[in-house]
């Protein structure tokens, strides 16, 4: 080695000591002509929490709620996209229907067999939502009747890569509305009637 490098002098790591995480800093306040953007949880500057198609339901549950979120990210063995699972689909009727095609117990039911699989899921451009503004997602989100969508960036090739999430109750705090329900219809309905107060 040259002479022109010195060592850097080491330190003992502390006890309890962190690491750090990516985070993204969304605008406290929004409204609904703000760039759409400014509500989208970016996957550049936030790690997204994901699980197996594999895990057992109530393990994607509890990750749900240890982490305050109410989607998952659901990756195959090659950490591919698989599926996206939320609340809804933990603790709505699929688990149910689930259970009286195939029988079995709450916990015999996997990620996979009750998250919306690749092939369902639609997803927005990245492209796009960057033309877009805040009450433009809500209304996409309203016309699909679901509280939640990814975005993808597309390469030169024609190649998707989920670049970003839109949630209703995310977007719903940004406008400062108070969400009491964690139903679609009354979650739109609420912010209709807040952004329409103001």
């Amino acid at each position: 080695m040259s002479d022109n490098f010195s060592a850097l002098t080491s330190h003992r790591l502390k006890t309890g000591s962190g690491f750090a995480r990516p985070t993204q800093v969304l605008p406290q306040n929004v409204t609904l002509n703000d760039p759409a953007i400014n509500v989208m949880t970016d996957l550049r500057s936030v790690s997204v929490v994901n699980v197996r198609a594999g895990t057992s339901m109530e393990k994607a549950n509890a990750k749900m709620i240890r982490y305050g979120v109410r989607t998952l990210l659901v990756l195959d063995d090659t950490d591919r996209v698989a599926g996206f699972l939320t609340a809804s689909d933990v603790l709505g009727e699929k688990p149910v229907r689930f259970l009286q095609q195939v029988g079995g117990t709450h916990a015999d039911i996997l990620v996979g067999d009750v998250m919306t699989v690749q092939s369902e899921l639609d997803v927005l451009r990245l492209e796009d939502v960057m033309r877009a503004r805040v009450g433009d997602v809500l209304a996409t989100l309203k016309a699909a009747g679901r509280q939640h969508a990814m975005v993808v960036e597309e390469g030169a090739d024609g190649s998707q890569t989920v670049r970003g999430l839109f949630s209703a109750t995310q977007i719903a705090r940004q406008l400062g509305v108070r969400i009491n329900t964690a139903e679609v219809v009354r979650i739109f309905a609420e912010i209709e009637a807040a952004v329409g107060a103001h």
